[in-house]
């Protein structure tokens, strides 16, 4: 199949696409932002406003970027900022429109504000792939045509299985890590596990914007990563590896509760419905209520070496073999299509 992808293939988005060239599909990445607002600037505009007064700069450039494709399908990633004149230019090419949305378009705050533009042409896709129960519901009392829930994914390759010999010296080494990106609710929930006498590793952005950054800062190993195998390398090296949710995004699980397990980290994450169905719990991953719980949970593992690697393994079989990867989620949307 022949696909145009619309999107900056950057992060997971990039894991999609070349997820898609391994299926056998031939994709062409086209970036609806035109280059000049590829800026600092213009990025943090455009983010936070749904690329207000740019409509008509953005159609006019997907329109020379896509005028010579014959495409079978053309897939828009997010489509945040994507309004009418964008998504007329894309439907004049006659191909099935797909929207992938992995972000919350009807949370509220700034992500309101980020998928205004979304919301108003919606009724156009001809598929909208979300990953919330409560998307799909929005979607389709929204107008949307035809909605199809998926699960969040881990990439095939990107976050393979990672080997590591434990007797090796590395400076990834941790006990319990976080690798993420701060958010308010965050610090307050590390820093009871830090009072609590976890040995705490984080990595991520914007730390230094938490009211608890402080007592947090000993703790912290750096905001970034190796952008190759770093990630990786830091989940596979933790004895415990915490996954927390977005309440602003309204997470039941993320992409990280694929991606530890595969990997072969031991996910410990927060028990929700969506975490009970993908994993039994104390059997493939580690679940608490709060971070009392948490705690006490990190503990108990630390100091029970045969039970966490276990839980690890089984986690890990888990997250390989049950359709929790991009290429089943990509051949279950693009099998979804309407023809």
């Amino acid at each position: 199949m022949n696909i145009v992808f619309v999107g900056t293939a950057n992060g997971t988005a990039r894991h999609r696409v070349e997820a898609m060239r391994r299926l056998g599909h031939k994709v062409s990445v086209v970036d609806p932002r035109p280059r000049w607002a590829a800026t600092k600037f213009w990025r943090s505009y455009i983010f936070q406003t749904s690329a207000f007064g740019l409509q008509l700069s953005i159609a006019a450039h997907l329109e020379k970027q896509i005028s010579a494709a014959q495409p079978d399908l053309i897939w828009v990633n997010q489509g945040e900022y994507m309004g009418p004149k964008p998504i007329q230019v894309l439907k004049a090419r006659g191909s099935p429109l797909v929207c992938y949305l992995n972000d919350d378009p009807f949370a509220g705050g700034i992500r309101s504000r980020r998928f205004r533009n979304f919301r108003k042409v919606l009724t156009s896709y001809d598929l909208v792939s979300v990953v919330r129960d409560e998307n799909e519901a929005e979607m389709r009392a929204a107008g949307a045509r035809k909605v199809i829930r998926v699960r969040m994914s881990a990439d095939e390759v990107a976050h393979a299985p990672f080997a590591i010999n434990p007797d090796t010296p590395s400076p990834l080494k941790s006990d319990v890590s976080f690798i993420g990106t701060w958010f308010p609710e965050r610090g307050p929930f590390l820093l009871t596990l830090v009072r609590a006498g976890v040995p705490l590793s984080i990595w991520g952005t914007n730390w230094e914007k938490a009211p608890e950054w402080e007592q947090l800062r000993p703790h912290f190993r750096g905001s970034a990563l190796d952008p190759n195998h770093g990630y990786s390398e830091a989940v596979a090296w933790s004895k415990v590896s915490l996954g927390l949710l977005s309440k602003e995004n309204r997470d039941t699980h993320t992409t990280r509760s694929i991606e530890i397990p595969a990997i072969g980290g031991l996910l410990c994450a927060e028990r929700t419905k969506e975490h009970l169905t993908m994993y039994r719990e104390d059997i493939e991953a580690v679940f608490w209520a709060d971070a009392d719980e948490c705690a006490r949970k990190c503990h108990a593992l630390l100091a029970d070496d045969s039970a966490r690697e276990a839980i690890r393994l089984a986690g890990q079989r888990r997250a390989l073999t049950s359709g929790y990867l991009n290429e089943a989620v990509i051949e279950t949307i693009l099998q979804a299509v309407p023809s």
